[in-house]
């Protein structure tokens, strides 16, 4: 079993010390939290050891779980792969695009493991498509959230939108041609809503708009691509899969035909799969012990995390 240290015990940290005390690959050995009555209160509801500081934390483990806020992410990352420790590390993986490449160049000097927490990954609705997605050249995504202080201390692109962007580089295999993008303030001092259109030079387009202010929670992405049609609902692990091929000659009595200008028939069907249930954050954990343990790339590596911050600042850049 690994030993795991988790650094930050917020909201977020509460959730991953839980899930890594109940894994069976890994040993939780304690947690580090800068905010001390706040640490004394885990302590004393769940009974974790208590650090009081990174340096003997990270000195005791094998895997450091960094889940503080993101201005830390780097000198936290920093310190630990500068002592040989794998990093897991939540999104976004740093403040800037060139922490994140500074981070990459360490883990490769020190040849250790390093994993993002972009959770959607393992959203079981999203695993049991990705397949199926082949090429899409048009995507729309909705991330809308109902208002939380939690996350304001960077814009809702950081928060929430780059849930979407990575999702989206997951499936499309070419460079990113152009952004536009925009956004407003209303509650907070960065962006609390944002929308963006990202066109890629193999012709796809994907239109992304992200909340923090919404009346109701929505996380939904859909897929369109030659012959079908992909919709995914991540915040109730649901999907949709429709899809076309050419009609039959003798269609049946319940068969969808559709007949185009040029009088092309096609029959319209539906192939949605199963959605199997799981623990999206305590698989993300796992996969990672298993990369580590086989030696192997993770899931999520760190120039995933990359190129999804990348894509974000571009973003925020068009503020």
């Amino acid at each position: 079993m690994l030993k795991a240290g988790v650094l930050g015990a917020g909201h977020l940290g509460k959730i991953h010390l839980r899930l890594l005390n109940q894994s069976s690959k890994y040993e939780l050995v304690g947690f580090y939290d800068a905010d001390i009555e706040n640490a004394k209160k885990v302590v004393d509801e769940f009974g974790y050891t208590y650090f009081d500081s990174i340096e003997k934390l990270v000195d005791a483990v094998d895997v450091v779980d960094i889940v503080t806020p993101t201005l830390s992410h780097y000198d936290c990352a920093k310190l630990a792969i500068s002592k040989g420790k794998h990093i897991f590390i939540e999104k976004p993986i740093t403040k800037t695009v060139e922490e994140a490449e500074a981070i990459r160049t360490l883990v490769a000097e020190h040849g250790v493991k390093g994993q993002v927490g972009h959770v959607e990954r393992f959203n079981p609705a999203f695993i049991a498509v990705k397949e199926q997605i082949k090429n899409p050249m048009f995507i729309e995504t909705h991330r809308l959230a109902e208002f939380n202080p939690r996350g304001t201390d960077v814009p809702v692109v950081l928060d929430l939108m780059i849930h979407d962007i990575d999702i989206i580089l997951s499936v499309i295999d070419s460079p990113v041609k152009h952004v536009s993008a925009s956004g407003v303030s209303v509650v907070s001092e960065t962006p609390d809503i944002a929308n963006a259109r990202i066109e890629f030079k193999n012709g796809c387009v994907a239109n992304l708009t992200a909340s923090r202010i919404s009346l109701k929670n929505m996380r939904k992405t859909r897929f369109f691509q030659k012959d079908a049609y992909i919709s995914v609902d991540f915040l109730e692990k649901k999907c949709e899969v429709v899809k076309m091929k050419d009609a039959p000659e003798q269609p049946g009595d319940f068969d969808m035909i559709l007949q185009n200008a040029e009088g092309i028939k096609k029959q319209i069907y539906f192939d949605n799969p199963d959605v199997s249930s799981n623990n999206a954050i305590l698989d993300e954990l796992e996969t990672f012990a298993h990369a580590i343990n086989t030696n192997t790339k993770p899931i999520v590596t760190l120039h995933d995390g990359t190129e999804a911050l990348r894509v974000a600042t571009m973003i925020i850049n068009q503020f």
